[in-house]
């Protein structure tokens, strides 16, 4: 069963750093996004914990041998599949319509649960074509989750996922699989502070509308577009959970091919360690490229295909509660073996 604490997820009702002045509190706005598809890295950083402009002699984060450290609970799939139920019976989530502001409410309230500090980063959104539909234009908001006494300029981590859908698709697995389970590892870290600091982030606008399918990532190109040099150095690496919740033998660990492979290497080694199998891709659909464009290292977890994509068929039942487990199970093995 979903646990009953604070920790639980309602099951109803509704991976960096936004500069000073980019994030703004519930209700507010902030500056603009652009309408221009990722540029390509034209230098890539030579390992996981490296950044653009960060000296190529920072070494990865190496496994940790303190035991001092408090526990957390579990990940538990079935709070996961509680937070699906809710997001999924808001329907359909086109970042410019009412039903995202309202799952964009209900993210806030489980991430301030959680114990984080959350703020909505709003930016400007074109109308298009989303999956054959008309959308219109709008100004949606990015959740940005922040743990007490974060400082976005030191070194730190980005968990995200993306909270929108098609227009025709309640998104139990696209997105709301990815969601939740990072709400779940939000808590986790909580719980169980690891070596770096994590931001977590839900996404607005990931699906694209329009130019062939270039026109996409407008949240998290924002998100990225709004860090400082410094700010953007500090991030030591961004994971994207995508696609999550379908059934399979393993856990895809994707990059977009234009950057490092050192991260996806350090997560399959460490998911490996805790027998969990997974298996190597390249992916460029999805919030991780805004990263990778950046030259900041960066992969998508999740993007097993499924018969219900993009459909009205994308429903609970499609997810498996015991493939959540194995991504769970693969980002937290990644974060408690850095040090």
């Amino acid at each position: 069963m979903a646990r009953s604490s604070t920790h639980r997820l309602a099951a109803t009702g509704v991976a960096l750093l936004v500069a000073a002045g980019c994030t703004v509190p519930d209700g507010g706005s902030g500056p603009t996004a652009s309408d221009s598809a990722p540029a390509p890295v034209t230098s890539s950083p030579s390992s996981f914990a490296s950044t653009a402009g960060t000296p190529s002699t920072t070494s990865l984060p190496q496994p940790s041998t303190s035991t001092a450290r408090p526990r957390a609970d579990p990940f538990d799939s079935a709070t996961a599949l509680d937070g699906i139920r809710a997001l999924a019976a808001i329907g359909p989530r086109d970042a410019a319509s009412p039903a995202y502001a309202r799952a964009a409410d209900w993210v806030v309230g489980q991430l301030r649960a959680a114990g984080y500090r959350v703020t909505r980063q709003a930016f400007e959104l074109p109308a298009g074509v989303s999956w054959g539909v008309r959308v219109p234009a709008g100004r949606p908001v990015n959740v940005v989750a922040d743990p007490p006494g974060f400082d976005p300029a030191r070194p730190h981590l980005v968990i995200g996922a993306h909270l929108d859908t098609v227009p025709q698709s309640p998104g139990a697995e696209d997105n709301a699989s990815g969601i939740t389970t990072m709400i779940e590892l939000a808590r986790m870290v909580r719980e169980e502070p690891v070596a770096l600091p994590v931001r977590f982030v839900a996404f607005g606008a990931e699906e694209a509308r329009g130019g062939n399918g270039t026109r996409y990532a407008f949240g998290s190109r924002h998100f990225v577009g709004s860090l400082g040099a410094a700010e953007r150095r500090a991030v030591r690496g961004m994971v994207a959970l995508d696609r999550v919740g379908v059934r399979s033998t393993t856990v895809p660990v994707c990059t977009g091919g234009r950057g490092t492979g050192s991260l996806a290497a350090a997560i399959r080694s460490a998911s490996r360690a805790a027998g969990v199998a997974t298996n190597g891709c390249t992916n460029r659909a999805s919030d991780h490229v805004s990263f990778e464009a950046a030259g900041i290292p960066a992969v998508r977890i999740g993007s097993v295909p499924y018969a219900a994509y993009h459909s009205a068929r994308d429903v609970p039942s499609v997810v498996d509660p015991r493939q959540l487990e194995r991504v769970g199970a693969t980002v937290w093995a990644w974060l408690r073996s850095l040090r």
